[in-house]
């Protein structure tokens, strides 16, 4: 039996002198939760787009559900759902006319899926009400219901939190959850939205400028968002001064929020604290934390880590 759903090797898509992706070596097992991470314009919109068969890539392999994506492209989309972008939809009919029309043109047998899946993301109660008249996170929830309309394997989802409010977010990402755990769904997710990753995948891919520059699970992820002294004074310039001259210490970050991230002297904060208000400064706050998400993904990408 095959463990992975999706595996590329060295896949590229160049435009003219542009690698929008450039030979990316990528591997999803089945039942994994994949986020992928990456800056506007880093490449992951294109990648979705090659797995799904909405573009070709210009080099390399695609091989999904075992089979190699040139020949086998049609079974296998018939095994996945998708929304890349923004979902197409009729904005004249009603969400149980577009999944109708989605129903026939995907040739998926009996009307039951219909109201199955409009229950499943909280679209029963819309009736005639067209999708014209719809909120963006209702239109976000029934093009989640298209991709999920056919029970699909795979399940690809391209920034879906666009437009939900935050109540929509934690509902969206407890019914990824519910999929992925009764159903043994596989989900492949972009989102820019770094926290609500962490919260759900079980796997990171993290993309820039086109290429894959690391991939992690949540134990490993965990292991690297190092933990530090955030430290907040009433002078950060001086501060950081105070760390390199008096106490020798080069690895510290200053944060856009004027705080000091402090990776050195975990075990000795006292030294630290006392050096700091023995050259005059006022300590606002001072604790022990870890990264986050965001901010590892940052220094990954060339972030700003004081060297």
């Amino acid at each position: 039996m095959n463990d992975y759903i999706l595996k590329m090797n060295g896949l590229t898509k160049k435009y003219k002198n542009h690698h929008a992706v450039d030979k990316v070596d990528l591997s999803i097992r089945k039942g994994d939760i994949y986020g992928f991470i990456g800056q506007n314009g880093a490449g992951k919109s294109t990648m979705l787009r090659l797995v799904t068969g909405l573009s070709f890539p210009t080099e390399g392999s695609l091989e999904i559900f075992g089979t190699d994506a040139r020949t086998g492209l049609n079974d296998a989309q018939k095994r996945m759902g998708a929304i890349i972008e923004n979902p197409a939809l009729f904005s004249e009919m009603t969400a149980r006319e577009n999944l109708e029309v989605h129903r026939r043109q995907k040739g998926i047998p009996g009307r039951e899926c219909i109201d199955e899946t409009l229950a499943l993301v909280g679209l029963t109660d819309t009736g005639v009400k067209k999708v014209k008249n719809f909120s963006l996170g209702m239109k976000q929830r029934l093009g989640l219901a298209m991709a999920l309309l056919s029970d699909p394997e795979f399940l690809i989802l391209d920034e879906p939190t666009n437009g939900l409010d935050p109540i929509g977010i934690v509902e969206l990402r407890d019914l990824i959850r519910k999929l992925n755990r009764e159903k043994g769904l596989t989900v492949l997710i972009s989102s820019h939205i770094l926290g609500e990753l962490y919260q759900l995948a079980t796997t990171y891919g993290i993309i820039h400028e086109g290429k894959l520059i690391e991939e992690l699970s949540l134990k490993e992820l965990d292991e690297k968002c190092r933990q530090h002294l955030k430290i907040k004074i009433d002078d950060v310039t001086k501060g950081a001064t105070v760390l390199e001259s008096d106490l020798g210490l080069t690895d510290f970050e200053v944060m856009p929020d004027k705080t000091i991230n402090l990776y050195q002297h975990l075990d000795d904060v006292r030294k630290v604290s006392k050096t700091l208000t023995d050259n005059g400064l006022i300590i606002e706050h001072f604790a022990r934390t870890g990264d986050s998400l965001e901010s590892y993904f940052s220094k990954l990408v060339g972030g700003g880590r004081h060297e």
